[in-house]
């Protein structure tokens, strides 16, 4: 019987552990971000067609999630952070990659969103909790779905490009 119990709460916990995305940043800053954290968190929508189907997709601007791990923002995006990088990667271990400037406001006029819900609904279970819409690409290869981890990686080396300057 106590291992049924046990079979049966492993099961429920398991759904709500996918719930979840761990952040990382490019200092070795790390957190979590619930469903619960990011549905309280200021939303954009973006429209974004899809494999032949267009949705309205809500979410947080990938930038401002980033932040919470110490990425630059706004006129911070410049010289060595633009040499920062962003890995996302989902459930199945998909990739995808995108550049710090992709995500500031200031930089590009295309919004890259971590989403959580798509034409008013939550997102359903083979895309969700969390996707990546990039809203302005062609086809949909980075909005990677089912995401669980997004880091913060920084490629360059601060000194050696401030030195390569002068």
């Amino acid at each position: 019987m106590k291992f049924v119990l046990a079979a049966v709460l492993t099961t429920l916990a398991g759904p709500a552990l996918a719930q979840s995305i761990a952040l990382h940043g490019p200092d070795g800053q790390a957190a979590t971000l619930s469903a619960a954290d990011l549905a309280a968190l200021p939303h954009v929508s973006v429209t974004a067609t899809q494999h032949g189907k267009t949705s309205t997709f809500d979410g947080v601007p990938l930038g401002d999630i980033v932040a919470k791990v110490g990425a630059a923002q706004g006129k911070a995006v410049h010289g060595p952070e633009l040499a920062t990088v962003i890995r996302i990667t989902a459930k199945d271990g998909y990739q995808v990659v995108l550049g710090l400037a992709e995500t500031d406001p200031a930089t590009r006029a295309g919004k890259v969103i971590l989403a959580d819900r798509a034409d008013g609904a939550p997102l359903k279970a083979e895309d969700g909790p969390f996707r990546i819409v990039v809203s302005d690409d062609l086809r949909p290869a980075r909005s990677a779905r089912m995401v669980e981890k997004i880091e913060v990686i920084r490629l360059s080396n601060a000194k050696a490009a401030a030195a390569a300057h002068h």
